[in-house]
């Protein structure tokens, strides 16, 4: 058995978990997300850009073919519809968990002006409102709001290092206090904002490149980190715990983490990219 971690969060890691139709491959996992009954939905750039698993790691379907262009970013509400962030066609789509396309912000293929939406969008969020957040980090340096409808209600975010700066907004959580953390990953920190785009503060930790955040019902956050590893954190942004930090392609290591959730049990799911190309699932032990 191999085990990550330390203290109340050792995990044991499940070796081979996400067992896929043959033939088939991840190309790059570039996030993950589960739903209410636990089932695991992969956002990856191969073939099949939607996989879906149960908590065991069996295959239960896929879809999304012909509906993207490179996944990025994913989340998903208390109603279990999805939002996923694809970079390359510059869109936000909110999808049922069996593929029906309910909504598409912004324009398919088509970059909006500086500071508008969309230029590569990297990660969506809803918070408890139902309004939708969008970090649109690659050629802007933006967060986007938006009514549940998909009407834009504002944006901020400049180029720069300063308080409320960015340098590719990768990530965005909003919490359920309505809080938006946002993983500012070139200026390797993360930056707490209230809904209306005002700064609150900032967590640096000594983070390498944050991709994206996650928070689960306890209040412990977990970041993947682009150079190899997973940290995590209280809701202070006091570290806990972390490992990784070494490109490796060992079980239970890490090359390029980009995408990481909890399911009702506490496991942690950890996707990656560049050459990572998996998911792993970790299974909470302590």
């Amino acid at each position: 058995m191999i085990t990550v971690g330390s203290g109340k969060f050792t995990y044991r890691v499940v070796e081979g978990w996400g067992k896929l139709p043959y033939g088939w491959d991840f190309k790059q996992v570039a996030g993950v997300v589960v739903d209410s009954h636990d089932n695991v939905f992969v956002y990856n750039r191969g073939e099949h850009h939607v996989i879906v698993f149960d908590k065991d790691g069996n295959f239960l379907y896929a879809w999304g073919e012909d509906m993207f262009a490179s996944a990025h970013g994913l989340w998903i509400d208390d109603e279990d519809y999805l939002y996923f962030a694809d970079h390359q066609s510059h869109t936000i789509k909110k999808c049922t968990a069996d593929g029906r396309l309910l909504m598409t912000l912004g324009t398919e293929n088509v970059k909006g002006e500086i500071g508008q939406p969309f230029r590569s969008p990297t990660g969506v969020s809803v918070a408890p409102s139902g309004d939708i957040f969008v970090s649109d980090g690659y050629d802007n340096a933006r967060v986007h709001r938006f009514s549940p409808q998909g009407k834009h209600i504002l944006s901020w975010g400049e180029k720069g290092d300063g308080e409320g700066q960015f340098a590719v907004p990768h990530g965005i959580f909003v919490h359920r206090d309505g809080i938006v953390y946002v993983a500012d990953r070139e200026n390797h920190r993360i930056q707490l904002f209230t809904p209306d785009g005002e700064f609150i503060t900032q967590w640096k930790s000594d983070f390498n490149m944050p991709c994206t955040l996650f928070i689960d019902k306890d209040d412990i956050v977990y970041v993947p980190e682009l150079r190899h590893r997973i940290s995590i954190l209280d809701i202070n942004g006091n570290l806990l715990d972390r490992w990784g930090g070494v490109e490796s392609h060992e079980i239970g290591q890490f090359v390029a983490p980009h995408t990481a959730w909890t399911d009702s049990k506490g496991d942690l799911y950890v996707g990656e990219v560049l050459e990572g190309q998996r998911i792993q699932k970790f299974e909470r032990i302590k």
